[in-house]
């Protein structure tokens, strides 16, 4: 997998604009992301934006919000994410960024996240 700073490079080098597409983890399960996100790999996102659900999601719009409240009532929650994406990003191309809040990393510790 390349960083995303490669990603960009490359495709800044070829003079194309990035695919980003975006998915809530957990909505409607674990495994469900992890069988779209290699969807996605394989059909040419350039990079895979993963929600990680959040309680109070009021600045993300109701899509997301919707999305993310659904995972919340499956139990869906950091590190659940953080270990399905262990067990599915080493079958990616694409690079990973986590769109999260601040709250969840502070709450597990700066150092260990």
């Amino acid at each position: 997998m390349v960083s995303v700073k490669e990603r960009f490079d490359q495709l800044r080098e070829k003079g194309e604009c990035a695919l980003i597409p975006f998915v809530t983890a957990g909505d409607p399960d674990l495994a469900t992301t992890a069988k779209a996100l290699q969807v996605l790999d394989s059909h040419g996102a350039d990079i895979l934006e993963v929600g990680v659900p959040y309680s109070d999601p009021l600045a993300d719009g109701p899509t997301i919000q919707a999305a993310a409240t659904r995972a919340l009532q499956r139990g869906v929650n950091l590190t659940a994410v953080l270990s399905m994406l262990g067990q599915v990003s080493p079958q990616l191309s694409a690079p990973i960024v986590l769109f999260t809040y601040y709250n969840p990393i502070l709450n597990r510790g700066i150092e260990t996240f």
